[in-house]
């Protein structure tokens, strides 16, 4: 029988060097996330007001379940969209051009609260807080409403209409128009009554509705574009590849990327690109197979490692992800996409548990990574616990709280399946000729947001392997 007690003192231990391992951020000289920023509008929905909405558009059970495709032509498809990741408990994000779905979300959804939103807005502003030296954020909208979701630090910088480098906070491009996403939250437990039927919630999750003309086509600031690749940055955190689709020239979209990420590595700066929920299968293949390769570390989590199998041929192992998400199938997968992809470092967080498997001659040493993840672990923690992380407290708000059961059961089966029982204690083994590092998260019971959880995770485990 494990003793998850000395092991749970046994990470105790190894976690106090977490606010030492942070306070080292301070010393990257530069980095720069790219592509997306947006305004989310965030909504906590219950189940009982889901129900009134599907009354009110007279939708069935069967229409609710009825998916043609993952995307919204329609404020049906907003509720079908909500229906499955509530009863799943999962995450997904749907996109729409239609401005008319837009106009029903206004009108029907509403918001609790604004807040930044998009991969590049959120690591831009967890980067700053954490004390990088200049963080550029690409923004290829920022009036008022988008800057104000910015922090207020002089360190996180964006670029005017003049092309002026200033403190993102501080620019008004007047003529940009905000783009909003809906993030529309559940909880773990709560249900939905349809038809004599009850669904209860297996996991507190969300559900993204994207409007965004912009980031659908992958429009650039070309300020930022030419910033990125004179001033020579240490790290770009890459993504917003998602919103792409194939109708959309998304395909050519991505790849017009490569040229730029090959100037971005000569100049030595370390890319990494976080792949995204992407419902587009042309898009995602392009993604998988022209970018991903070419970067020094990826980041997914369950649902978009099981996207990636899909694509690489790995059909099979994908359904049996999808049937149990636990860490030997997720281990499995992750092994996979290393192979097929071929990037440095992989990383994939899921729930209790991060797991990276990188080249044993990989920029980062194992024990570096394992610090930056103990640092990412916190940090997540830190914003499920009080909402956001905009300042370092919050970073350091669950430092010295127990790893979960959870991430202890996912590694003690994770050591067992590589046979190497002492993963469960150093969290440091080798596979296949990989480096693997594995680390159990700290898990909070009723999270205030899940919303840019993965990103936080990505880019803090990165920064902050020192």
């Amino acid at each position: 029988m494990t003793d998850f007690g000395s092991l749970k003192e046994n990470w105790l231990k190894k976690y106090a060097d977490v606010p030492q391992t942070l306070e080292k951020v301070k010393t990257v000289p530069s980095a720069a996330t790219a592509f997306n920023a947006n305004v989310d509008a965030v909504l906590k929905i219950k189940g009982t007001d889901f129900v009134k909405l599907v009354s009110q558009e007279k939708m069935s059970l069967f229409d609710l379940t009825h998916i043609e495709a993952a995307k919204l032509c329609s404020g049906q498809d907003v509720l079908k969209g909500i229906f499955k990741c509530f009863s799943r408990g999962i995450a997904e994000e749907w996109l729409t051009e239609d401005k008319l779905v837009y106009d029903w979300m206004v009108k029907h959804l509403g918001y609790d609260r604004l807040q930044m939103g998009g991969q590049g807005g959120i690591v831009a502003n967890v980067l700053a807080v954490a004390g990088v030296k200049k963080v550029y954020a690409h923004a290829n909208s920022l009036p008022k409403l988008q800057a104000d979701q910015f922090l207020p630090l002089n360190n996180l910088l964006s670029f005017d209409e003049n092309g002026k480098e200033k403190p993102a906070y501080q620019i008004d491009r007047k003529l940009d128009i905000p783009l909003i996403h809906w993030i529309i939250e559940f909880d773990k437990g709560d249900v939905i009554k349809l038809e004599d039927q009850e669904f209860v919630c297996p996991k507190s999750n969300r559900f993204i509705a994207t409007y965004d003309p912009l980031n659908l086509h992958l429009v650039m600031d070309e300020n930022f574009v030419k910033a990125a690749e004179e001033n020579k940055l240490n790290y770009i955190v890459l993504s917003g590849f998602h919103a792409l689709t194939e109708n959309n020239d998304g395909v050519a979209l991505t790849k017009s990327v490569l040229p730029m990420l090959k100037i971005w590595k000569d100049n030595g700066t370390i890319v990494h690109l976080e792949i995204a929920s992407t419902q587009d299968l042309a898009v995602r293949k392009a993604i998988v197979e022209k970018i991903a390769p070419e970067v020094d570390s990826v980041g997914v989590n369950e649902r978009e490692a099981i996207d990636v199998l899909e694509i690489i041929g790995q059909n099979k192992l994908a359904l049996a992800c999808e049937k149990d998400t636990h860490s030997v199938n997720m281990f499995k997968a992750l092994l996979e996409m290393k192979k097929a992809i071929k990037a440095p470092r992989i990383q994939l967080h899921m729930f209790g548990l991060y797991i990276t498997i990188q080249d044993k001659d990989a920029k980062i040493t194992p024990q570096e990574n394992l610090n930056g993840m103990m640092v990412a672990a916190t940090v997540a923690a830190g914003k499920a616990g009080t909402g956001h992380v905009n300042a370092k407290e919050n970073m350091l708000w669950a430092q010295g709280k127990e790893v979960s059961d959870v991430g202890l059961n996912e590694l003690s089966d994770l050591a067992k399946f590589i046979g190497d029982e002492k993963l469960v204690q150093t969290g440091i083994s080798a596979y296949e000729g990989f480096d693997i590092i594995a680390l159990p998260t700290i898990l909070i019971e009723k999270p205030v947001t899940l919303v840019g959880m993965g990103d936080t995770i990505s880019s803090m485990s990165l920064i902050s392997a020192r």
